[in-house]
């Protein structure tokens, strides 16, 4: 019985292996067909799928406003605490106070790009980058503040 299985065992492993140096053998000698990226010569033609999650980034226009209200809709969808968004009172035309993003803290080495903060987001103001080369030897580069300096709120976002 165990010398059975044994014998089964091993006529698996070799038909297995078999089917790899197969594999193996028609590539090499079928040039034409290269199916390996040569990453990183390759990053002038990287074309990287749509669906992509690389980092969160928040778009801006050319007169330096963005579209975010401070609402808070996505810390609050952040599971483990990636964003931090601390808000200030503007004083607007009419004298009235109305409440204004000071700083969008992005935590880049908590982020598990999971898009939920994406998809809380009520003015589309942040989006997912496809960028993914994030190393760096010194951790605090990683945590990002996502609005420009002295940017403003686009007009007719509520």
């Amino acid at each position: 019985m165990f010398l059975k299985e044994y014998i089964s065992d091993v006529a698996g492993a070799l038909k297995s292996l078999f089917i790899g140096m197969k594999r193996t053998g028609y590539y090499f000698t079928h040039h034409k067909e290269i199916i390996t990226e040569q990453y990183p010569d390759n990053r002038a033609t990287l074309v990287l799928p749509e669906r992509f999650r690389g980092e969160v980034v928040m778009t801006h226009n050319e007169n330096n406003e963005h579209r975010c209200t401070g609402c808070t809709a996505c810390e609050l969808a952040c599971p483990n605490g990636t964003i931090k968004i601390v808000t200030k009172f503007d004083i607007n035309a009419e004298g009235k106070k109305k409440k204004a993003v000071d700083k969008f803290v992005y935590h880049l080495e908590l982020c598990t790009m999971c898009n939920l903060c994406i998809q809380a987001c009520p003015t589309d103001a942040i989006k997912m980058a496809q960028t993914f080369e994030h190393s760096v030897y010194d951790r605090s580069l990683l945590t990002k503040v996502l609005n420009k300096p002295d940017s403003k709120l686009q007009e007719g976002v509520e």
